[in-house]
């Protein structure tokens, strides 16, 4: 329990990546592709991994937070992470808002998804408004656990002795699956920015606990990391099981996609449990819209208090309220366009990842990191390669569309 209650910024990082890419983009990815994207999600998890670590690495070696190291590269640093957020924080809100109330009209069985859409944004407010943090980091550690484990049940009871699995690998070469594979990997296991997101957190679970250790911090984030990766594996597992060679593809509809995947579930489960499995879905989502409608505020607010040498005490209120405008604006205007959305926020946090890896690595191995805390000579070229592999399957998808 002492070390279940020390943990916590790895359990955010989880809730923050365990939602649409893995509820909606990993049981695509099975249901279309079978079991022939595996490689592309294990190989996106371990690209990724080095650049989320530097997140909580910096922030318990230094007690500062990425956006303040950026600063210390150079303003055009902060500069270029404000404009590309500013760009794409809506778009990214909307997206898992919009998953989050198609599961809950479905569950519920009624209201409608523009309903529901304003009743959990206004839900996740208060409670950030109320709680900030202590809130957060109670409730991830139980969704995350009861998501992982209705999940590996339903994988387990989903394989049937007449199954017929196949585990070849497939590259996508048409315009089309390209686009999806991309679209797949960008938030697999979820946009590379919420590396700053968990360093921020990292930060604040030192102030209610400053006996936590770089090394404590570090496996904290190796937990969550390792969390999201099985989870994915495990949509996509459920994906290929279930709808491979049905005859069914997931709607791009909000509500009509949630009855999908709670059907999934059941099939595996039985119709008893899809009461249990629509509140684990649900409250999975509903974790994912949480931090993401508490990390773009604080990383916007902390990016303008850096930029302007002045602290608000209203910023993070501020930038709040602007981003559940701008999402609710639009979400009106794509509330049938569940597929559309997501697809443009995934392939935009994808195309942006190199941005981020540079940044970050830069950082790392930088003067303004303690020595004791820079990667190692192996994780520095794990790193080079990773950055390699990133802007070659941009340069990829931009010479196919």
């Amino acid at each position: 329990m002492k070390i279940l209650k020390r943990l916590g910024p790895g359990f955010l990082f989880a809730g923050a990546a365990i939602g649409v890419s893995h509820l909606v983009q990993s049981t695509r990815a099975g249901a279309d592709f079978g079991f022939g994207l595996l490689w592309a999600l294990v190989l996106i998890n371990a690209i990724k991994y080095p650049f989320f670590e530097f997140g909580p690495r910096y922030a318990a070696a230094t007690g500062e937070n990425l956006l303040t190291g950026y600063a210390k590269m150079g303003k055009g640093v902060l500069v270029a992470y404000f404009i590309i957020t500013l760009g794409t924080m809506f778009t990214i809100q909307t997206a898992v808002t919009i998953v989050t109330a198609g599961i809950a009209s479905s569950l519920f069985g009624t209201g409608s998804v523009v309903l529901w859409t304003a009743v959990i944004t206004g839900i996740c407010f208060f409670i950030l408004i109320l709680g900030r943090y202590k809130i957060l980091d109670s409730l991830m550690k139980g969704i995350v656990l009861c998501l992982t484990l209705s999940t590996i049940f339903a994988v387990v009871l989903a394989v049937k002795p007449e199954s017929n699995l196949s585990f070849t690998q497939i590259l996508p070469t048409d315009a089309l699956s390209v686009a999806f594979l991309i679209a797949f990997m960008g938030w697999m296991p979820a946009p590379l920015d919420i590396s700053i997101w968990h360093s921020i957190w990292t930060v604040e679970k030192k102030k209610l606990d400053a006996t936590i250790t770089s090394k404590q911090s570090r496996f904290d984030f190796n937990v969550g990391y390792l969390s999201t990766t099985l989870l994915a594996i495990g949509f996509l597992a459920l994906g290929a099981l279930v709808m491979y060679n049905s005859g069914e593809r997931f709607s791009e509809n909000g509500g009509e996609f949630a009855n999908q995947l709670i059907s999934m579930y059941t099939y595996s489960l039985g119709e008893p449990t899809k009461i249990i499995i629509g509140i684990a879905a649900l409250t999975t989502m509903f974790s994912t819209t949480l931090t993401t409608l508490d990390g773009s505020p604080r990383v916007m607010n902390a990016s303008v208090e850096i930029l302007t040498g002045t602290p608000s005490k209203r910023g993070y209120l501020f930038w709040l309220l602007i981003l559940v405008t701008g999402t609710l604006s639009i979400f009106f205007f794509f509330v049938s366009e569940m597929g559309l959305l997501i697809k443009v926020a995934t392939i935009l946090s994808f195309l942006t990842a190199p941005f981020y890896a540079i940044i970050n690595y830069s950082l790392l191995c930088g003067s303004h990191t303690p020595a004791e805390a820079r990667p190692s000579i192996f994780m520095r070229y794990y790193s080079l390669v990773s950055i390699v592999v990133l802007i070659a399957f941009s340069f990829w998808f931009l010479t196919t569309i």
